[in-house]
Order: C-alpha cells, then sequence, then structure tokens
C-alpha cells in the first residue's frame, strides 16, 4: 500500500499546472499503469457514499455505493483495490484521470475517508463529488448541487465537518443525490436500512445509469453544466 504521495514531475511539452501531473512509481497501490496515464492532465474524484457488509447490498442507504459501481462498470474501470480506508479504483475519460472511492467507514464516519483521499491528492474542493442517497427526492430522480446543507444525512454532514477551513467554515463540495422517496409511516432507520421493492428497482436502475450520465457531465463540463442538463426532469 502507498504510504507517500504521489511525487509530481514535469513531462516533456506538458505544463504543470494544480491538480496535472504525471504519475511515479508509488500509485501502483491502486493496479495503476503509469505508462496508462502518463498523457493525463486532470483527475477527479467521485465518493460513492454507503455501509459495508453483505447485509447492506442494495439497501436504500447504499444508493452511493450503487451509482459508483454502475459508474465503474460503464467506464470498464481497474479492479477495486485497498484505499483510504475504503475501495477505491479508477478510469480514463478523455485526458481526465477519474478516482472512485466507496468509504468502508460506514455511513456515519465517512468523512475520514474522504479526507484522506482529498488530502492524498491534494485536491480542490471542486474537484471531487459526493454520490448519495436522498429521502426528499422521489425514487428514481437524481439531484446535482453545488454545495448546501446536509439535509440531516449523517454521512454528507460527515464529509462536511471533515472540510472545515482554518476558519471553521464547511467549504461547499458537489454533490449528487439518488432519490430513495420518503419513508412514510416507517420508521426512518429501519426504512433506509431496507431494501428496494422490485418496483422501486426498476426505477433505481434508471436512476443509476442517468446518474453515471450525469457524473461524466460534471467531470468533463463542471458543476454548472451537469445542473442545468440533468436536473430539469
Amino acid at each position: 500500500m502507498l504510504t507517500r504521495r504521489p511525487r509530481r514531475v514535469q513531462a516533456a511539452n506538458l505544463p504543470v499546472a494544480k491538480n496535472k501531473w504525471v504519475w511515479s512509481q508509488p500509485e501502483i497501490y491502486l493496479g495503476l499503469r503509469p505508462a496508462r496515464f502518463r498523457a493525463a492532465i486532470d483527475m477527479k474524484l467521485v465518493v460513492g457514499l454507503g455501509n459495508p457488509g453483505l447485509e447492506y447490498q442494495r439497501t436504500r442507504h447504499n444508493a452511493g455505493f450503487m451509482l459508483a459501481d454502475t459508474l465503474v462498470r460503464l467506464n470498464k474501470a481497474e479492479r477495486w483495490r485497498r484505499a483510504f480506508s475504503g475501495w477505491a479504483t479508477d478510469y480514463l475519460l478523455d485526458e481526465q484521470k477519474v478516482v472512485v472511492l466507496k468509504p468502508e467507514t460506514f455511513m456515519n464516519l465517512s468523512g475520514r475517508s474522504v479526507r484522506a483521499a482529498v488530502d492524498f491528492y491534494n485536491l480542490p474542493v471542486e474537484d471531487f463529488l459526493i454520490l448519495v442517497d436522498d429521502i426528499a427526492l422521489p425514487n428514481g430522480k437524481i439531484r446535482i448541487r453545488g454545495g448546501g446543507s446536509s439535509g440531516g444525512h449523517n454521512g454528507l454532514t460527515s464529509v462536511a465537518n471533515v472540510m472545515r477551513g482554518s476558519d471553521g467554515k464547511i467549504s461547499d463540495f458537489a454533490r449528487l443525490r439518488i432519490g430513495i422517496g420518503p419513508p412514510g409511516d416507517m420508521p426512518l432507520e429501519r426504512y433506509v436500512l431496507a431494501r428496494f421493492s422490485p418496483a422501486e428497482d426498476v426505477k433505481l436502475e434508471e436512476a443509476l445509469t442517468r446518474g453515471a450520465e450525469a457524473v461524466d457531465c460534471w467531470i468533463r463540463s463542471g458543476t454548472v453544466a451537469a445542473m442545468n442538463k440533468f436536473n430539469g426532469d
């Protein structure tokens, strides 16, 4: 496992700018092949939130994990590897390296894993995206925002708490919310830890496909462009 940050080195005819580098040997902790990414000029971090373990697979609270899995499958990413108190993998989209992370800290401590990855890659806040479930959205809907409150979501709260600056203010970060619908009369904790019904699964799969398209748009064009394109439905 990698124990130090990647070394930034200048490539021929490739200007070095913030978050732009070619990789030196230590990146093999993610199974990356240095030659493959030698021409990469930018990178993004996409983090799906959820709970680890078989008992939580395909539960409503793990919609963020499911979108991360969909994104990895559609983009034919590298195999998952242990990193940042979770599982991480990567792929190349156009000229941008995309690292996908699923924290294994359980939902309420997701911020620890996110902070470790952000610090390791020295990422500015605009270069990472959180994927998360949302009971305020109807099942099958997605929404992208460039910031805002956690809405009572413990995973988002954990991430927000570790993104405080030296002045104590929380830096806004982008998040893509996957609607799981309101709990109705069911207790909230029981609802979010339950699995989707067959009817809900159909809408969920549509949302995951559309969510992966929205993530690609965010990577290529930024938060505002993704909001304009995907928040209208």
